[in-house]
């Protein structure tokens, strides 16, 4: 662990941007830009020199910002090579597997597809933090707009294997919602029925619920807990392959 800092900004109306920063060289990077004014002034309050921007997937409430923010700072932009096509231009291609480096913290590349095609998710372990944007969400992920529940399952996999305690930088404020449509599906979870409790709170108050743990995630989310038998029983597929089970409550939430 460093002294790595992480900042939450609220963009338009439920998104979220992540600043990272590494005190060490000064290095300052922005996980996707919804909007670049709300960006710049928290770069300005802070009086941090932008360096980097990383796109996690091409949605245009991730990407709308960029133009601005680079004409502003001169950040460089990486982004998944593959999906170079519909993404705003980029300064450094990458995939799964990459490994490159903010100032002195180190970013592994993970690709999570599922939500769109070519979703990366960007870990940094020194800083305890995934920013994972529309693939695991606070108390949900992302709907399937090109991938199938098969390969959002591997996706979500992938993440939940990280260490437990690793903060998880979604990229949008959905969790109240998420919250009511997870106590559908578990209703008698007493984690979730407190962590929806103390969402209903912050959320009263204007507080972000994001980012949040990944051990939140695994005690809570229904994406990340396809293997319950408790879950498997409600649905009425207790002799059902996870990927299905996984299937069903996608459905179910796409429906909610």
């Amino acid at each position: 662990m460093t002294d790595a800092q992480i900042v939450t900004i609220a963009c338009l109306s439920d998104n979220y941007a992540f600043l990272l920063h590494d005190p060490a060289t000064g290095a300052t990077a922005c996980i996707d830009v919804p909007e670049a004014e709300p960006i710049r002034a928290e770069l300005a309050a802070r009086g941090w020199t932008l360096s980097d921007i990383l796109i996690t997937h091409h949605h245009w409430d991730h990407v709308d910002g960029v133009a601005d923010l680079v004409a502003a700072t001169g950040a460089k932009v990486w982004g998944c090579g593959a999906d170079a096509h519909r993404l705003p231009p980029l300064d450094h291609t990458l995939a799964e597997g990459d490994r490159f480096e903010i100032g002195e913290l180190g970013v592994d590349v993970l690709d999570v597809s599922g939500h769109c095609d070519n979703h990366l998710a960007f870990h940094v372990p020194q800083a305890n933090a995934a920013f994972t944007a529309d693939s695991l969400m606070a108390l949900g992920c992302g709907r399937l707009f090109e991938g199938t529940p098969a390969r959002m399952f591997e996706s979500l996999r992938k993440l939940a294997a990280l260490p437990a305690d690793t903060l998880i930088c979604s990229g949008h404020e959905y969790t109240a919602s998420n919250a009511r449509f997870a106590l559908t599906i578990e209703p008698d979870n007493s984690a979730l029925i407190s962590r929806s409790r103390a969402i209903d709170a912050a959320r009263a108050a204007s507080r972000p619920t994001v980012p949040s743990t990944l051990s939140d995630e695994l005690a809570t989310n229904p994406f990340l807990r396809t293997t319950e038998p408790a879950i498997a029983a409600r649905l009425g597929m207790d002799d059902a392959d996870p990927v299905e089970i996984f299937a069903e409550i996608r459905a179910r939430k796409d429906r909610f």
